[in-house]
């Protein structure tokens, strides 16, 4: 599989326009079947990094996707990370904030849920929502606390950015690698996933009324989205950008942006010394003695 992962991560310092980055690629697999055996090959792989890592416990990882509605989050997640222990991965969605939430400052409720050393953890949303949802609906502040002048919407957003920034250089700093994912769907693919989620019965309790409304708001997103990325994609925390009207060639995209973030990683299984060693063989013995 011949791809170059760089292809797809947003440059640092360089501004993004959402409408020259295609949000479908020619395909890394030519049929159902080979894409199945290229998934299960990436999905052992990742198995064995995660084993690793769990062994390792000095990194953690932490997977973050954004996208519209009906860009494939849910299904990439269930997918690419099928073979991960369950023991070593955490995945968080996260909705309306709640009023305890509300309580504290925005990146409060998802640093609770970080990743342990050795673990994956996966945000299905994230803090990002805060420049995402609430920059296309800045009413959403008023309910927010927030001291000082709200007027100000976009030193409001620059101070958020600075956070988010701030928080992933530390992250980084104490052994977390922070890998972001924003899954580039096209307006007209949302419109007709929609139809098919309407159309199938066992698919369209995940529809609601609420999808149409920000559909509505396109454009804004798209504003948002650039935005977001130009200020936040770094060399520690890059931001990726997975075209994702192909639901299959977006998992094969994304499980090798992380099987190339673990190959930068110095990850080795603990080396037992002599005195744990001869412990080893006492207890050996002793079983052997029973």
């Amino acid at each position: 599989m011949n791809i170059d992962i760089n292809d797809y991560c947003v440059p640092v310092n360089r501004k993004v326009e959402l409408d020259k980055w295609p949000t479908k690629v020619e395909p890394i697999y030519q049929s159902k079947k080979e894409y199945k055996k290229l998934l299960e090959a990436q999905i052992d792989a990742l198995s064995q990094q995660q084993q690793l890592q769990y062994a390792d416990d000095r990194y953690s990882l932490l997977l973050i996707f954004q996208a519209m509605d009906a860009a494939g989050k849910d299904g990439a997640i269930k997918h690419v990370m099928s073979g991960i222990n369950p023991q070593g991965c955490q995945v968080f969605s996260f909705k309306k904030p709640s009023a305890k939430e509300l309580d504290h400052d925005f990146l409060w409720r998802t640093n609770q849920c970080l990743p342990e050393r050795g673990r994956i953890g996966i945000f299905n949303r994230s803090y990002y929502e805060e420049v995402l949802v609430v920059r296309v609906h800045p009413e959403i502040l008023g309910s927010q606390k927030l001291p000082g002048d709200l007027s100000d919407l976009d030193a409001i957003w620059q101070q958020r950015y600075r956070s988010i920034v701030d928080l992933e250089d530390h992250l980084y700093r104490n052994g977390t690698r922070v890998i972001k994912f924003f899954l580039h769907l096209s307006e007209e693919e949302q419109r007709t996933r929609f139809l098919a989620r309407i159309d199938n019965p066992e698919k369209n309790w995940k529809f609601s009324s609420a999808d149409i409304k920000e559909r509505k708001f396109w454009s804004q997103y798209m504003q948002a989205y650039e935005a977001c990325l130009n200020a936040t994609s770094t060399a520690t925390a890059p931001w990726y950008v997975v075209p994702a009207d192909d639901k299959k060639n977006a998992r094969l995209l994304i499980a090798n942006i992380i099987l190339e973030t673990y190959k930068t990683l110095k990850m080795n299984y603990p080396v037992t010394d002599n005195k744990r060693r001869q412990e080893l063989l006492e207890i050996r013995q002793q079983l052997l003695n029973e």
